[in-house]
C-alpha cells in the first residue's frame, strides 16, 4: 500500500509552497489530502501544523503513516471539503486545494474512474451513495445529454445520450469499458487526440461527487476561516473548476462591483475579503515533461485582507 503512494507526484508542488508561504507556528489546511503530498511538503517546509481533509476512506493508511511521523503537528478530518465550516473549528493561516480526481483514484481500477481499465462503473470518491452506473442507467435521455454537455463540455452529448438510452433498453451498462465503447461508437478515436471518453467520464464523475457545488462551498468557507493575511492556493484541472475559482476570487476581492469613479480609491479594498489575487499560473516545462498529469493544471492564489 505504501509503495503505491510513492509513485504519485503532487502537481505544481514548488508553486504551491511558494504561494502558500508556510511559516513556523502556522496552521494550514490541506483540503484535498489524497496521497498526502502537499501535507508532507508543508510539514517539512516549516515547523507548523497541518489539518488535512479527505472524503476517501482508502487514504487512511497514509494518514496513519504521517501521524506516526509528525505526531500532533498533523491532524486529519474525514469528510468533504465542501463541509469545511463544520470540519474546521478555528481560523487558519492557509488553505490549499487540489481539485478533482486524484492520481491514486485513477490508478485503482476497481474505483471505476478510468475508461482505460475495465471495472464496475462507480466513480464515488467517498465509496458511498449513487454511482455513475446508477446515473447512466436511470437518468432520462435529455437530462443525461444536458449533464454530459454541462459538466463535460461535450459537443456530441445528445448523440452519446441517445446511444446510451438505446443500449440500456436491452442491457444495463455496468462497466467502464462498456460505456467507453458506446461513446467510441459516436466519437471516434484519433491517434494523437484526447480520448473521446474523457469528457463524458468527467461529467459523470462531477455529477456523482457533486464536485462543483463542493468546490464553491469549500472555497467560500475557507476564505471566511482564513486569518488576516492568510493565503489560499487552488490547483484546478479543467475549465469548469478554474472558472469557479476565478469568479469567487474576483467577487471576494471586490472586482466584480461597478464602483463609481467618484468614490475614494481605497473603498474597494475596505469592503473586500481578498487582496493580491493572482493571475493563472501554469506548470513549468520541466514539470510537464516529468509529470504528464500536470498538463491541464492551473494554479491561482489569493490573500486575505
Amino acid at each position: 500500500m505504501q509503495d503505491s503512494y510513492r509513485k504519485h507526484f503532487p502537481v505544481m508542488l514548488s508553486e504551491v509552497l511558494e504561494n502558500l508561504t508556510p511559516h513556523d507556528g502556522g496552521v494550514y489546511v490541506d483540503a484535498t489530502f489524497g496521497n498526502g503530498g502537499y501535507t508532507e511538503a508543508i510539514l517539512k517546509k516549516a515547523d507548523c501544523k497541518v489539518i488535512a481533509i479527505d472524503r476517501d476512506p482508502t487514504v487512511l493508511p497514509r494518514v496513519q503513516e504521517l501521524k506516526d511521523l509528525y505526531g500532533d503537528r498533523f491532524d486529519f478530518c474525514q469528510g468533504c471539503f465542501g463541509n469545511i465550516s463544520q470540519l474546521i473549528q478555528s481560523p487558519a493561516d492557509g488553505f490549499v486545494f487540489d481539485i478533482g480526481v486524484s492520481s491514486m483514484q485513477l490508478d485503482q481500477a476497481e474505483r471505476g474512474f478510468s475508461f482505460s481499465k475495465s471495472a464496475a462503473l462507480d466513480m464515488r470518491m467517498s465509496c458511498r451513495g449513487q454511482t455513475a452506473a446508477d446515473i447512466v442507467n436511470t437518468l432520462p435521455e435529455k437530462a443525461l445529454a444536458d449533464l454530459i454537455y454541462q459538466y463535460g463540455e461535450e459537443k456530441k452529448s445528445r448523440q452519446i445520450a441517445a446511444k446510451i438510452a438505446a443500449y440500456r433498453v436491452a442491457k444495463k451498462i455496468e462497466t467502464t469499458t462498456e460505456l467507453a465503447d458506446i461513446i467510441y461508437s459516436v466519437v471516434h478515436r484519433t491517434p494523437h487526440g484526447i480520448d473521446p471518453a474523457t469528457r463524458t467520464f468527467q461529467a459523470l464523475r462531477i455529477a456523482v461527487n457533486h464536485e462543483l457545488d463542493e468546490l464553491e462551498n469549500g472555497l467560500n468557507a475557507a476564505i471566511e476561516l482564513l486569518k488576516p493575511q492568510g493565503r489560499i492556493v487552488v490547483v484546478s484541472f479543467h475549465s469548469l473548476e478554474d472558472r469557479i475559482v476565478k469568479t469567487i476570487f474576483r467577487d471576494k476581492s471586490g472586482h466584480h462591483a461597478h464602483v463609481s469613479r467618484y468614490m475614494p480609491q481605497n473603498t474597494l479594498t475596505q469592503t473586500s475579503d481578498l487582496v493580491n489575487v493572482s493571475k493563472v499560473i501554469l506548470p513549468s516545462q520541466e514539470e510537464l515533461e516529468l509529470n504528464p498529469r500536470s498538463r491541464s493544471a492551473k494554479l491561482r492564489f489569493a490573500q486575505k485582507r
